[in-house]
């Protein structure tokens, strides 16, 4: 089972940290409270910074383009969870819910108690590349969160339910066979490099855009080469490299820790390689995946078997008040979003709208992807 360290009890939908005041640029308004669009764009980068584009510079590369399919399914996430947002900080103020000195200790302590350490705290919040303000931030919404659930109703599990999740669902505490890897990526994805030549030469025909993709892939491929030769030559260096020059920014921060997965985790050639691979041994050549060149480090082995009810009682027991808690405040906000007045000062931002938007925006790729096929 999956588990949740930081902020974990609350959906990452209430961790926007928005505040919601009038402004010229005003986008949407919620029961008179005005959604701006520098929050809009504030929560949109936090978002696309904590999500799989992190490891290609997150919200600093992304194409920000009503043409990216991709960017108006994240601007329509983003919209919905700023009005959720909106609704429940104004429910938290009316039930005149305020976070205190001790319920943030109180907090941080079950947290640091979850994760071990303060010093595996910090370690945790550099990886999701948060400040130390903003974390704070993050919790004292948690804990509104958590107040304004236990205002509705409290949520407690019992042993007698934990158990019975626990017989109930027996192949959810099965572990396949895992290994602990590093590893240093070089990127060639075909998308990303795609729009790289895109940025440069918005006209570029067919014919050019092959020729520059075979080039960019063979200087990619050489850097890569080059890599793993430091690599060979100073095995010991392996982190400090993965920290410089992985494009894979989120393991490269910690030397290009993956930590355990199973086989079925990651793509199959990145599987079949780390799989394949000894403890304390680095890939002899490179391994090419659909992200590009990778150099793998294999540092630990773990087998197959069952995880014990004692070992795993409280994770499940932090796994069901979860999902209790969510059904609350989903109920919850279910409620006040059907007497809500929502007014979409710009239409662009009603999430039926660039719902609409994005399905006429794969259609028109798909049909140019076609063109490109025939040609």
């Amino acid at each position: 089972m999956k588990k949740l360290l930081i902020c974990a009890t609350i959906s990452t939908v209430l961790l926007s940290g928005c505040s919601f005041n009038g402004s010229r640029d005003t986008v949407i308004n919620v029961n008179g409270n005005a959604i701006t669009k520098g929050q809009f764009e504030k929560a949109l980068d936090k978002e696309l910074d904590n999500s799989m584009f992190k490891a290609f510079g997150g919200s600093k590369n992304f194409l920000k383009s009503d043409d990216n399919v991709m960017y108006l399914m994240y601007k329509e996430k983003t919209s919905r969870e700023l009005i959720v947002k909106s609704l429940l900080d104004a429910e938290i103020a009316k039930r005149g819910i305020k976070v205190s000195d001790d319920d943030m200790k109180a907090e941080m302590k079950t947290i640091v108690d979850k994760v071990g350490s303060k010093e595996e705290l910090a370690k945790l919040i550099k990886q999701r590349g948060i400040s130390n303000a903003e974390f704070n931030e993050d919790l004292a919404t948690q804990i509104k969160m958590k107040k304004l659930i236990n205002s509705i109703s409290k949520v407690k599990i019992s042993d007698a339910e934990t158990l019975n999740y626990y017989k109930k669902n027996p192949d959810k505490f099965k572990n396949d066979e895992q290994v602990r890897a590093s590893h240093i990526l070089i990127s060639s994805d075909i998308l990303e490099m795609t729009r790289t030549i895109r940025n440069k030469n918005k006209n570029i025909t067919p014919e050019d855009m092959t020729k520059e993709l075979e080039k960019m892939e063979a200087e990619r491929l050489a850097k890569a080469e080059e890599i793993l030769k430091q690599v060979k030559a100073n095995p010991n260096d392996f982190e400090k490299i993965a920290q410089k020059v992985s494009d894979d920014k989120a393991s490269g921060e910690r030397g290009g820790e993956l930590g355990f997965f199973p086989r079925k985790a990651m793509v199959k050639e990145f599987s079949d390689a780390a799989f394949s691979m000894k403890p304390n041994t680095i890939s002899d050549k490179l391994v090419k995946t659909p992200y590009g060149y990778h150099i793998i480090k294999v540092t630990d082995r773990m087998e197959a078997g069952t995880t014990p009810y004692d070992k795993i009682k409280e994770e499940i027991r932090f796994y069901l008040e979860t999902e209790e808690q969510l059904k609350i405040l989903k109920n919850l906000t279910e409620g006040l979003m059907k007497t809500a007045q929502i007014d979409y000062v710009d239409k662009s931002f009603d999430p039926a709208e660039i719902t609409k938007q994005a399905g006429k925006a794969q259609k028109e790729t798909n049909e140019k992807l076609k063109a490109a096929e025939k040609e």
